[in-house]
């Protein structure tokens, strides 16, 4: 019979560093009963003056020849009672360790100063992480918010290794691998065959309105938008002329109900259509980016991201129902695979207790729709998962990862 992989987790809220390590280590280890090839790492900021004693303390206890992780605000894991956890603002340390047999596994750290030029060729990119194409990985992405050059790197991963699912966070704090510890760049962790990970991406948000297609744009500014020949789902209207883009939005707003007008005053968002051709729309559909101004003169509308003319964008509004709603979207049509061993969760800090009003939401609902597995993760400054075929930075957003044995 073929050796399965093993995921297990211990999530740990000990005020004392050393009494969280020697609980974690304890506890994984039992319950892997054997070598780990693997292990993630993530601890809150509570124990920030003490970061640098992490790696020493695991080491003395542990040895694992693979490793990455990094601090956070908010950590993910699995309790005594074999509860998972979101420890928000407190002490917490979540140890996940892992036996994932006949699987090529790499962890490596990166600078973003360092990092290939955007046109270089895909084995400039290869070349940097170790690994080839070939072995079919896919990648776990920690980076630092200030000094990863995130964006381009994924735009690099995605052009070297288009078959690869590259899911991560971003976070303030340090960073991790292979009981180093790094203040600055991306740790990363890639996963080859036959081990694959399936990523869900909840972006939290509802569409209002109609769909509309761009008829002027230029760089990230929205100028001008014109009715989308189909709209996203029955009922939707789609009127025809051509209009400003910050016309369009005026009108729209008008038409809000006031508990929507009072919402859109902080929480308004526009999506981004990737795939031109596919008319029944549903929310994964769309990437969703902030909106960032308004140009009166000009009717513009600045936007977190670059648009082209063609492309069709609606506007969304964000709060704790449409997330709920996205999210158990998104958690429904997902098949859990047989082989699935473990999961790993990457929430927006904007997400969590402050959004839904009590603890643990996301990953509840994460196990209630795909059932119980060892999950980790921590609360990021910027998320990383995909929409369609392409990946992005996220904002705002819950990204789960299910690790499974490729079938």
């Amino acid at each position: 019979m073929e050796a399965k992989s093993r995921w297990v987790n211990a999530l740990s809220t000990q005020a004392s560093l050393e009494a969280a390590v020697t609980e974690v280590v304890a506890r994984t280890s039992e319950g892997l009963a054997g070598p780990a090839d693997l292990a993630l790492v993530f601890i809150s900021t509570a124990f920030a003056s003490e970061y640098s004693r992490l790696m020493p303390l695991i080491r003395e206890r542990l040895e694992v020849p693979v490793m990455i992780g990094c601090g956070a605000e908010g950590v993910v894991g699995t309790d005594r009672q074999g509860q998972t956890q979101e420890v928000e603002n407190n002490p917490a340390l979540s140890l996940t360790l892992a036996q994932v047999p006949h699987t090529q596994i790499k962890s490596f750290h990166l600078v973003g100063s360092k990092l290939p030029d955007l046109d270089s060729a895909p084995d400039a990119w290869i070349d940097q992480v170790g690994v080839l194409p070939q072995s079919q990985p896919h990648f776990v992405i920690l980076g630092s918010t200030f000094s990863s050059r995130i964006n381009d790197l994924l735009r690099g991963l995605d052009y070297a290794y288009p078959q690869a699912v590259k899911v991560g966070g971003l976070t303030s704090s340090a960073l991790f691998c292979d009981y180093q510890i790094h203040r600055q760049g991306t740790v990363g962790l890639s996963l080859s065959s036959p081990l694959a990970l399936d990523a869900i991406v909840a972006q939290g948000c509802r569409p209002i309105g109609s769909l509309y297609r761009v008829t002027e744009g230029e760089q990230n500014l929205l100028l001008a938008l014109e009715g989308a020949d189909q709209p996203v789902r029955s009922g939707y209207r789609s009127p025809g002329r051509t209009r400003t883009a910050l016309e369009v939005l005026q009108e729209l707003i008008q038409e809000l109900s006031p508990a929507d007008r009072k919402l859109a005053q902080h929480s308004l968002f526009i999506g981004l259509v990737g795939d031109e051709f596919k008319q029944d729309l549903e929310p994964g559909d769309f990437l969703i980016r902030n909106l960032l101004g308004v140009n009166p003169e000009a009717g513009a509308i600045a936007i977190g991201d670059r648009v082209r003319p063609g492309q069709r964008v609606q506007f969304h509004l964000r709060d704790a129902h449409a997330s709920t709603e996205d999210l158990e979207f998104m958690l429904r049509r997902y098949k859990r695979p047989s082989s699935a061993a473990g999961a790993l969760m990457f929430a927006c800090l904007g997400r969590g207790e402050s959004l839904y009003g009590r603890p643990n939401f996301d990953s509840q609902l994460f196990q209630r729709h795909v059932g119980v597995l060892p999950l980790s993760g921590f609360f990021c400054n910027g998320e990383i998962g995909p929409v369609g075929e392409t990946t992005f930075l996220h904002g705002y957003t819950s990204v789960f990862s299910i690790v499974h044995g490729g079938a």
